[in-house]
């Protein structure tokens, strides 16, 4: 199955790549620098792999940049969000599945 791509924010993008009630996989795609993941939250356990480019993140109040090759876990409820650095790709799991991204 081919999910749609999704605008969700100014040069930012969302495509789901593959789910199950128990998992899911999604890419987001930032086309420009200070594109921008805004701070959010939710229940889901997510882990993110950066695909391309570079980011600064923030996870429950501590700041980081990452790049390609990179990976890090975002507990549940943590506030986190992020600001592009370089164009790129992050590839994400979420545990359970974001039924709201479907």
């Amino acid at each position: 199955m081919t999910y749609p791509v999704v605008q969700t924010g100014e040069d930012v993008t969302r495509q789901v790549l593959a789910d199950s009630p128990e998992l899911m996989t999604v890419a987001f795609h930032f086309g420009a620098k200070g594109a921008i993941g805004a701070p959010h939250q939710h229940p889901h356990v997510q882990s993110t792999f950066v695909r391309s480019g570079r980011f600064r993140f923030t996870v429950a109040e501590r700041t980081f940049e990452v790049g390609a090759g990179d990976a890090f876990v975002i507990p549940s409820n943590a506030v986190h969000g992020c600001i592009c650095l370089e164009p790129g790709t992050l590839i994400d799991g979420f545990a359970p599945r974001r039924d709201d991204f479907l």
